[in-house]
């Protein structure tokens, strides 16, 4: 018997791309729930491309960080209560800031070895509806009842309810092994690199401003579609300065002397929801469609923060980047030189920072700043969390396009628990 030969990888083409506005948290979407906001994303999404139609779609992959227990299957029921098709397969996934980004990894892979010829990827988060959970001494009294064999039993345990109980638990933004939330993790990292204050300002400035520029001529008109009566990201300042941002008190790290990081320069708390659609190039060329872009690579990485952050060294709980984009630069044969576009996550200023100076301390050379988030990034529109990655591919591939050549472009994704997920985009 004569052995399978292993398929060949297929080129990946992202067709384009589809969100909502991002809000801030306790804002316009404050009801809205992860499945809405999806949904209102994948059905802008479809109403682009002209998805309608059975089959369309070979795969739908999405996630959120922040889940509901009914959200157990939050990627089917987006397309379940959307106008894609119900037939349409779908799967969950999760991977923190990474998750977006991660779906279209997830995808792309399947059209790369002719598994699906079509697929979307997303993500959705909100803050707003995060998921309270019943505090543990409540929740294994109540357990105990639910087994106990007789009422007398039942009654016994629930009789040592008491009112301390019924405080529910809050999920809160901090890193279940070192206890310390993702700006204070970060605050650590900017010590250790020596970030400045005026260098964070500088940038979240620029992402402001690059942003209200990009939506002024019109660049985001068929990547965002109106909801909930927002045409534009909430968070967007345009007359951000560095100015104004230097007068604004700092919020993290304030147990060091020199603080730097304030709300300014540090991502807010925000919902919203964004996909991708991507296909084989057969695929989109029977349907008259033209690729953006191709996903040509990607690797992902993680560092061991509880000991490199919590001590003060360079290995911070966002610096996973550092590491997978050498890998994969060397791994595709390319240089950082080789890049056009450069588009680095903000989860906070002070991080892109540090991870720009990491990769040239790593011998990958400088990032011109003038290719670096030119359509601003998540200072700017906020960071849903699972939502940022597929924002950012979307992105990245429209700028890609509109230079109208030949192109390439990074992808820089940092991610709690101390990962990161890179990818590249190459445009003929």
């Amino acid at each position: 018997m004569s052995p399978v030969q292993p398929p060949v990888a297929r080129r990946v083409a992202v067709i384009g791309g589809t969100r909502v506005p991002f809000a801030r948290s306790d804002g316009p979407y404050a009801t809205a729930s992860n499945q809405e906001m999806l949904t209102a994303a994948l059905d802008g999404l479809v109403a682009r491309f002209g998805l309608q139609g059975p089959g369309a779609v070979g795969e739908f992959v999405g996630g959120a960080v922040l889940k509901h227990s009914r959200d157990f299957d939050l990627a089917r029921e987006t397309v379940l209560g959307s106008t894609l098709d119900a037939r349409t397969p779908a799967y969950d996934l999760q991977q923190a800031c990474g998750t977006g980004l991660q779906a279209v990894i997830a995808a792309a892979n399947k059209i790369a070895l002719g598994q699906i010829e079509s697929a979307v990827a997303g993500g959705a988060d909100t803050a707003s509806d995060a998921p309270l959970g019943v505090n543990d001494r409540l929740r294994r009294i109540l357990l105990e009842a639910r087994r106990a064999k007789s009422a007398g039993a039942r009654l016994r345990a629930l009789a040592r309810v008491r009112p301390a109980h019924l405080v529910p638990d809050i999920p809160r933004n901090a890193e279940p092994r070192t206890g310390l939330s993702m700006g204070e993790h970060a605050a650590v990292t900017a010590r250790a690199w020596g970030v400045t204050r005026k260098e964070q300002d500088a940038l979240a400035a620029a992402s402001h401003q690059r942003l209200a520029a990009a939506y002024e001529r019109g660049f985001f008109q068929d990547l965002v579609v109106p909801f909930r009566g927002l045409a534009r990201d909430q968070n967007l300042r345009p007359g951000s300065t560095p100015a104004k941002l230097a007068a604004l008190k700092p919020v993290f790290g304030l147990d060091a002397p020199d603080p730097t990081m304030t709300a300014g320069n540090s991502t807010p708390l925000t919902d919203g929801a964004a996909t991708v659609l991507l296909a084989s190039e057969e695929w989109a060329r029977a349907r008259g469609l033209r690729p953006l872009a191709y996903l040509t690579a990607h690797e992902t990485a993680a560092v061991d923060f509880p000991h490199g952050d919590v001590a003060g060294g360079e290995d911070g709980l966002l610096m996973a980047p550092a590491y997978a984009v050498p890998r994969m630069l060397e791994r595709a044969g390319l240089a950082l030189a080789d890049f056009d576009l450069v588009e680095v996550h903000e989860a906070f200023a002070s991080q892109v920072l540090a991870t720009l100076a990491a990769w040239e301390k790593r011998g990958l050379g400088a990032v011109d700043r003038d290719r670096l988030n030119v359509a601003g990034s998540s200072l700017a529109t906020g960071h849903p969390f699972a939502a940022t990655g597929a924002r950012i591919v979307a992105t990245l591939a429209a700028l890609l396009a509109e230079r109208g050549g030949p192109g390439r472009g990074l992808i820089s994704v940092c991610a709690a628990g101390g990962q990161g997920v890179t990818a590249v985009l190459e445009r003929d």
